[in-house]
């Protein structure tokens, strides 16, 4: 974060590793003779944790969410390739073919169900634990007039709003219903 506690410039920052971190694997995402599925496995494994390293405290604002789609159906065109139309020609691939490829679990839907992954984690911490008081502490200042800021807080149960789920902090007492709440996260449209 900035002083200004803006995240944008760390994102910036995580999409110019995973750039890196592709082009110095360029020679394995170009090859012939490795699978399209190893190829997005590779993806899964080496360069999304690179760009998503420290996705728990994000607040994903829509500009931040679009950024890191493009950084990822960017990468995806050149793995998955061009896509032959039935005249011969070559097009590439549009987003709604990369999402099915990829069975909709996109980036931005893998940070926000880390994201209630981690939020489960933390209600079930007993209260004597730091980070559960410092999850449950509320400033004494007023917020600045204008339209506030988007919160974490906010952002993850405007998640579990679109998701259609209630009594979200008994839920998360229970790590077995929390898990399928997140594999559903994963895949769900409205995230």
């Amino acid at each position: 974060m900035n002083a200004d506690n803006l995240i944008e410039e760390e994102i910036k920052e995580r999409i110019a590793a995973g750039n890196r971190s592709f082009f110095a694997s360029k020679n394995i995402f170009q090859s012939k003779l490795i699978t399209r599925k190893t190829k997005e496995r590779l993806y899964h494994a080496v360069i999304r944790p690179v760009v998503v390293y420290g996705y728990e405290c994000w607040v994903l604002t829509e500009n931040i969410k679009q950024k890191l789609l493009v950084f990822e159906r960017r990468l995806l065109r050149r793995i998955f390739g061009p896509t032959q139309k039935t005249n011969g020609e070559w097009r590439q691939k549009i987003n709604e073919e990369l999402e099915n490829l990829i069975n909709h679990e996109n980036i931005a839907r893998h940070i926000k169900s880390k994201r209630l992954s981690w939020v489960g984690h933390v209600e079930r911490m007993p209260d004597e634990i730091v980070v559960k008081n410092i999850y449950k502490w509320k400033p004494h200042a007023t917020r600045p007039k204008g339209r506030p800021r988007l919160r974490w807080d906010d952002d993850v149960r405007d998640d579990l709003r679109k998701m259609g789920v209630n009594n979200w902090k008994q839920k998360a007492q229970e790590r077995k219903p929390w898990r399928g709440i997140i594999e559903l996260a994963k895949t769900h449209k409205e995230l």
